[in-house]
């Protein structure tokens, strides 16, 4: 690594790098493809910003490059704004002496100081596919240069839907490229796409597939439905927890769950895609700098809410795909820290359950708070997947009722940049 490059990482404290970084940093720096699958929380991003950097920085025919005909050299995809922005923002640090210009652009924000920032130099895009697309339809980029395409989180946009947002992005980069595709749960879509992208990669895993971190304490408690609000508010007060990531499986029962626990006299505040952009950083300023005490989420905030030594992550719902599971609880235990993960589980979920002890291969055991746990069988009722905007189990189809691209936003909300497909 260049000198600029390892005095910005020691002055963020880091003195050893992560398996994933052992492995992935020498492949991407040799020029090779690369297919790299690790638990959340591992390091990840360093592993590709790292040699990115190094490789981009090292072209000394760039080094002297001030003005705004240089072209965009590298394209860093994510699925959510909130990643897209933490991305751009590790990036920036590591490569702070460098000569190198970053950018980070997605929606729910003002397209025009985007198109603004696109006529001055950009070497490195971090973007979430639908405000990229948004931008090549109004002809505000090029892509032509690229040098180096990074997919983060390559699993949870074709769990949203990118497919064919990304398809149309690949045909308009150059043939010849490096390709880095990061995953942290495989799949046949995973498996379908790096055959069609990469070109003979370099194969890492540092980590047992879908699995959870060792370093996270999991526990279970089986509760009546309407019980819930009651149980969650008792565990943050009886173990005086002071900064509590809950998730909701939709987002009015977010806003919902904000309400009531404001009533208990515990402060929280929602993140989702109903909320708007600057409703959404302020909250996690003030849940990151420990302001707030609990920050309620949907699940896409499960990805890219990079929150240092996080000891609390609770399930209020459980999600309705398994894998959803795995991502939540690994905003905690990261970087070898320790956390807990605790599931609030009623009737409805016991199905759900199964099918995420199958996927982790281990049972969750089973905390009990007299007076609050789970009574004699009640009768089950079916759980909404607001993804599918209809309860599981339903044959009936549904349309897509993703907004349109100009309503599109930047991080975690259950709102994503996903297009409508076309029927």
């Amino acid at each position: 690594m260049s000198k600029e490059i390892i005095r910005a990482v020691t002055e963020r404290g880091y003195t050893k790098p992560t398996p994933i970084q052992t492995q992935a940093i020498p492949a991407v720096l040799s020029g090779r493809d690369l297919l790299a699958g690790a638990q959340t929380g591992t390091g990840k991003t360093a592993s590709f910003t790292l040699p990115l950097l190094h490789r981009l920085s090292a072209d000394s025919s760039v080094n002297h490059i001030s003005n705004a005909h240089s072209p965009i050299r590298a394209l860093i995809l994510t699925p959510t704004r909130e990643l897209a922005a933490q991305v751009e923002l590790s990036v920036r640090e590591y490569g702070k002496y460098l000569n190198l210009q970053t950018m980070a652009m997605f929606g729910g924000v003002s397209i025009n100081p985007q198109k603004r920032l696109l006529k001055g130099r950009v070497d490195i895009l971090v973007s979430t596919p639908g405000r990229l697309l948004d931008h090549v339809q109004q002809g505000t980029i090029n892509l032509s240069h690229i040098e180096i395409l990074v997919l983060d989180e390559a699993d949870r946009m074709l769990d949203m839907g990118f497919i064919r947002d990304i398809r149309r992005i690949l045909s308009l980069l150059p043939k010849q490229r490096q390709n880095l595709l990061f995953f942290a749960t495989f799949s046949e879509k995973i498996k379908a796409l790096a055959t069609g992208l990469l070109n003979q990669p370099k194969m890492i895993e540092v980590a047992r597939r879908n699995v959870t971190a060792d370093t996270v304490a999991q526990k279970i408690y089986k509760v009546e439905r309407d019980r819930k609000r009651q149980l969650l508010a008792h565990l943050i007060r009886q173990d005086n927890w002071y900064q509590v990531l809950v998730f909701t499986r939709t987002k009015y029962g977010a806003d919902r769950l904000v309400k009531e626990l404001s009533q208990e006299r515990i402060q929280a505040l929602a993140i989702h895609g109903n909320k708007s952009q600057s409703a959404r950083t302020h909250a996690l300023a003030k849940f990151k700098d420990g302001t707030l005490q609990v920050l309620v989420a949907t699940d896409i905030a499960a990805r890219g809410l990079d929150i240092s030594e996080l000891p609390h992550v609770v399930n209020f719902d459980l999600p309705n795909v398994p894998e959803d599971y795995v991502h939540r609880i690994g905003r905690t235990g990261r970087a070898g820290a320790s956390g807990e993960a605790v599931s609030l589980v009623c009737v409805d979920e016991y199905q759900l359950l199964a099918d995420i002890e199958k996927l982790i291969e281990q049972r969750l055991p089973v905390g009990v708070v007299a007076g609050l746990g789970a009574n004699s069988p009640t009768k089950t009722e079916p759980i909404l997947d607001e993804r599918k905007h209809r309860p599981q189990g339903s044959k009936r189809p549904v349309r897509s009722t993703a907004k349109k691209s100009a309503q599109r936003t930047i991080t975690g909300g259950q709102k994503s940049d996903a297009r409508p497909i076309k029927k």
